[in-house]
């Protein structure tokens, strides 16, 4: 067998179905789209989730909560990852952390989170701090400044 003499099964490939050229083919006048109404037009559809005219489930559920337009969006960081990357007694703050691809280079306030542990001493500027971050960091002989933008 080679690649020159590999033919398709019997019924595998169709013909494309050519709509609208004339009534001897079957599919003329219409097309096959049926006889007036919107799904006959050009450019007709219909977006997934609509219902015919009844009002659609997303406008029927009760609207829960509230959205802020103006949210507190924090670069966040956990204490483990400070551990991981620094030694004792050096300085932590946004550019450094950005220097080590640990956070985005984003405006945003960076925010450290107490997740995990930390033994060595650091100094620590961020914008804010967790109740819990801040006591491992003074802890473990570390300081907490809190930087204002």
């Amino acid at each position: 067998m080679k690649l020159h003499s590999l033919k398709n099964v019997e019924g595998a490939k169709h013909r494309r179905k050519r709509v609208g050229r004339g009534d001897a083919s079957g599919w003329g006048k219409t097309a096959g789209r049926g006889d007036k109404g919107q799904s006959s037009r050009s450019g007709s559809g219909y977006r997934p989730y609509f219902e015919g005219g009844q009002i659609p489930l997303f406008r029927r559920l009760p609207k829960r909560g509230f959205k802020s337009l103006n949210p507190n969006i924090y670069t966040v960081i956990n204490v483990a990852s400070l551990e991981e990357a620094f030694n004792a007694a050096d300085t932590v703050d946004k550019a450094v952390l950005h220097a080590k691809n640990l956070i985005p280079k984003k405006k945003r306030s960076l925010k450290i989170l107490g997740n995990g542990d930390i033994t060595k001493a650091l100094t620590v500027k961020a914008n804010f701090f967790s109740a819990t971050a801040k006591s491992k960091i003074e802890a473990a002989g570390g300081k907490c400044e809190v930087i204002e933008e």
